[in-house]
């Protein structure tokens, strides 16, 4: 691997975190607002990319969607999934 290989990955999981954790605080205030929402699909599709630990700590602090199941059990499901895979792969490819 070259010198600085791990940076770009390293750069875009703290970008999709970042946003992740955006999208959940910015919903939360356009939901007080009575304006304009963040699509559900679009919520956990930022998850799914890579937001999963940015998500699940802005439905936290935010307190947003955290009344809804599919939110609750769906959003640390992914992040489960997405520690083992990183785990697996470390073990498996490492």
């Amino acid at each position: 691997m070259e010198p600085f290989g791990w940076l770009v990955p390293v750069i875009y999981i703290i970008a999709i975190n970042v946003i992740g954790f955006a999208s959940m605080g910015i919903d939360k205030r356009r939901a007080k607002k009575g304006q304009w929402r963040i699509k559900e699909n679009t919520l956990f599709l930022i998850a799914i990319i890579g937001g999963s630990i940015g998500s699940n700590i802005g439905m936290q602090v935010f307190r947003h969607k955290t009344k809804h199941k599919q939110f609750v059990l769906g959003m640390p499901a992914i992040l489960a999934f997405q520690v083992f895979l990183c785990v697996y792969c470390i073990y498996k490819l490492g």
